[in-house]
Order: structure tokens, then C-alpha cells, then sequence
């Protein structure tokens, strides 16, 4: 049986395939979502709504990997691995401790001094160009230490968000208070970035952008693909349930599922899950005024249009451990402590799977296969807010255009 031909095939409907679908309907191209599970429900609904573009500094940092030790004594903090999964993420955790190294962080900071620029730019084209204006608010974001000493040394990292063009006020007790009353007494040294954004909620905001490329004439198709072949005019993508189809472009932007997709294409990408948790309480769990970043303690607090989401923290734990919610238990506690008046009843627990890469950079890359197949996937933290810039990168490769931004930091042959 001959395969149906279609135009260009986007493989997910979170936040990247979303984004892709768009960038490729402006160039006038006819799109067809491809979708596991249920639509925009996978990591794309669980964040914090933050567009983060500040967030420049990552996560593999010198001296990152020594601290982690003490981190995994305590089965409730910022970083979790189980002992069962362990033996499986030492490759993941040698190529992260190497890009923690002085040199490799620096480039990966110039890197995301570049790409968030983008991001912001495009995505602001992207709202006004779907009419989601009102799905994004400018909160400004609150930046929390537990001691002067703690806010010290963080300050190299500041000073480089400084030279990248960000701006943000440090803050004592008096402004925190105004900024956002109701906070523990502890909290007396903070950063205020006036222009943070949010939006009014992750999942809303996802599909909403899912539902506008499908009124532009975009498709969907629920189901889970297994393979991706080379054609001679595109690729042929294969499904679970034995249906196949023809395009001329592919985009694989199925998040932490993406991994074995890329490797029938004879591609390896070190991608693991960094599995996160979050409880959001009832709208008026607390009158939370802006985005809290608890830096001390791994966590943040966001006020978004379904209540007050309480997130954060890094299991290294695969796709297939049951959630461990204890973790979530856990942040909702000192959340309590951290905001004593916060009503800590009635919480949707939530697990998800960040689709991590040990450099701490997306891949966003043709195949090595086919230059007709794109990949976009590898975000962890950082997939809303990087959503337009990989979007707008993505319809360039399609194009066969000079992209908006170099594409070699994103290559997935950076890992041979």
C-alpha cells in the first residue's frame, strides 16, 4: 500500500512543535502534527510559565559536579538519583561534568547570550502575530537568597547576565516586602528583573498555539512514531499501528522521547529526562504578585491563571520510575515555611520529563542522514522560553536559508 504524501510532518505538539508547525506555516508550508499522548499534556504543561530569557548561565557550571554529592544524601533535595538508575546515567553525567569545565561553560554562556535575544524577539512576533497577547504578562521576577554570603556568590553570574544586556536591581528587605508582601522575615537579599514575563499558564498557552496552526490548515494525528527513514524526495515516518507517511520535511520535536527516533536515523544523542515536580494550589492560595525564584532551595513559586504552581527540583530517573512525589511534598513544605500565610490545601500534583542534554544546549540540527529531517529537541528548562528562536531555526533549515542564529553549538554531531 502506497504511503500518503505530505508536505512537512512535525513530530510533537508541546511548546517546540507548536512553535515549529508556525514558523513553517509562515513560509507557507501545509503541516501535519504527529502526537503520542494527549495534546500539549507532556512537559510543555508542567512548567512555571516563565519566559526565563535572563537564564543564560547553565546548569553545567564549575564546581556544579562536586556539590552534587551532597545534593543526592538528601533524597527530597534540589537533585535526585535513584540507585536504580544510577549505573545508566554515568555516560550523561561524564559528558556533564565536562561541560562544567571553565572553557566548555563559557561558550555554552556566549551560546545563550546569543540564542535569548532571539527567543525573546521571536516570541514577541509570535504573540502578536496569533492575537495571544493576553496570554503574557510583564510580573517581573524575584530573585531570593537566604544570606548576603549566598547572593555573593552568585554575583559572577549576574555580572555575566549584566554584560549580556539584561537588566535587574538588586533589592534589600524593605523593597522585597513591597515587591512581594508576605514573605518569611529570612529573606532579606534578592534581585529584581523588571521585565520578566510569564504567561497565564503553560498548558493554555501551548495549545493555544496547537489550535492556531490547526486553524490555519494544519493537521493532527495521535499517534507514536517509531522511525524515521530517508526517501529520495524527504522521508517516510513510520508508526506504532503500522500507518506510514511521505514528507518532504520532517521535525522531530518530540521531547524526551526523541532519543529513539533520532538513533534510527543512525543519530546518537545523549539525551536524558531531568523529571520534574510541581503542586499548584487553587487560584487566591496566596496573593503572589510575581515570579519567586527560591535559589537557595531549587525551587520557584508563579502566579498563573490556574492557581499558584509550586515547582522545581531534578530527578535524574528515566521514563519508565514510578513519580516520586514526596519531592513535591517536600518543595510545598518549605514553601509553607517560606510564605506563612500560603493555604497549602487542594494542590494537582504534577511529574513530567525534561528532555535534557548534558552541555545544557538544544539540539537543533538536520539529521546526518538527510538535511529533509530537522531536529529540535533537548530544551530541559528552557523549552518555553527557547520555543520561538527554535522554531524560527528550524523553518530556516527547512528553507535552506542561512539561519537567524549559527546552528553549530546545536549540531547533534557534536557528541561523536
Amino acid at each position: 500500500m502506497n504511503n500518503p504524501s505530505v508536505d512537512a510532518v512535525v513530530i510533537g505538539s508541546g511548546i517546540i512543535g507548536a512553535m515549529a508547525a508556525h514558523y513553517l506555516q509562515q513560509d507557507g508550508r501545509s503541516v501535519m502534527m504527529i502526537e503520542r499522548g494527549e495534546v500539549s499534556r507532556g512537559a510543555s504543561s508542567g512548567n512555571a510559565g516563565i519566559l526565563a530569557f535572563p537564564e543564560i548561565i547553565p546548569i553545567a557550571a564549575p564546581g556544579t559536579i562536586w556539590k552534587a554529592p551532597k545534593w543526592l544524601l538528601d533524597p527530597l533535595g534540589p537533585l535526585s538519583l535513584p540507585p536504580s538508575y544510577a549505573l545508566a546515567m554515568v555516560p550523561w553525567l561524564w559528558r556533564f561534568w565536562r561541560a562544567g569545565a571553565r572553557a566548555a561553560f563559557n561558550r555554552t554562556v556566549e551560546v545563550n547570550a546569543k540564542m535569548m535575544p532571539l527567543a525573546r524577539s521571536e516570541m514577541l512576533r509570535v504573540i502578536g502575530r496569533t492575537g495571544l497577547e493576553k496570554m503574557v504578562s510583564r510580573t517581573g521576577t524575584l530573585d531570593l537568597y537566604d544570606s548576603e554570603e549566598s547572593l555573593f556568590a552568585a554575583s559572577t553570574d549576574w555580572e555575566a547576565k549584566r554584560n549580556a544586556g539584561f537588566e535587574f536591581n538588586r533589592v534589600g528587605r524593605s523593597e522585597i516586602e513591597t515587591l512581594q508582601p508576605g514573605l518569611a522575615p529570612q529573606f532579606r537579599h534578592g534581585i529584581f528583573t523588571p521585565d520578566g514575563l510569564q504567561v497565564c499558564d503553560p498548558y493554555d498557552f501551548t495549545k493555544a498555539l496547537v489550535d492556531h496552526a490547526i486553524s490555519c490548515g494544519a493537521s493532527l494525528r495521535i499517534g507514536e512514531v517509531t522511525r524515521i527513514e530517508p526517501t529520495a524526495s524527504g522521508a517516510r515516518v513510520a508508526l506504532s499501528d503500522g500507518a506510514a507517511f511521505e514528507a518532504k520535511t520532517v521535525v522531530l520535536a518530540g521531547g524526551a522521547w526523541s532519543k529513539s527516533v533520532a538513533a534510527s536515523l543512525g543519530d546518537y544523542a545523549p539525551l536524558e529526562t531531568e523529571r520534574g515536580y510541581n503542586t499548584t494550589l487553587p487560584p487566591g492560595a496566596f496573593p503572589l504578585q510575581r515570579q519567586l525564584y527560591f535559589n537557595d532551595h531549587g525551587f520557584v513559586v508563579t502566579p498563573l491563571s490556574s492557581g499558584i504552581r509550586v515547582g522545581g527540583a531534578v530527578e535524574l530517573g528515566g521514563l519508565n520510575l514510578p513519580p516520586n512525589y514526596k519531592r513535591s511534598e517536600a518543595m510545598l513544605k518549605k514553601a509553607r515555611a517560606f510564605l506563612p500565610t500560603l493555604q497549602a490545601e487542594g494542590g494537582r500534583q504534577w511529574m513530567g520529563f525534561r528532555p535534557s542534554m548534558p552541555d545544557c544546549l538544544p539540539v537543533i540540527s538536520p539529521s546526518s542522514a538527510t538535511p529533509a529531517v530537522i531536529y529540535a529537541f533537548g530544551h530541559g528548562h528552557l523549552g518555553l522560553t527557547q520555543s520561538a528562536a527554535t522554531g524560527r531555526l528550524v523553518a530556516d533549515l527547512a528553507a535552506r536559508r542561512q539561519p537567524a542564529l549559527s546552528i553549530e553549538p546545536f549540531r547533534i554531531g557534536r557528541f561523536r
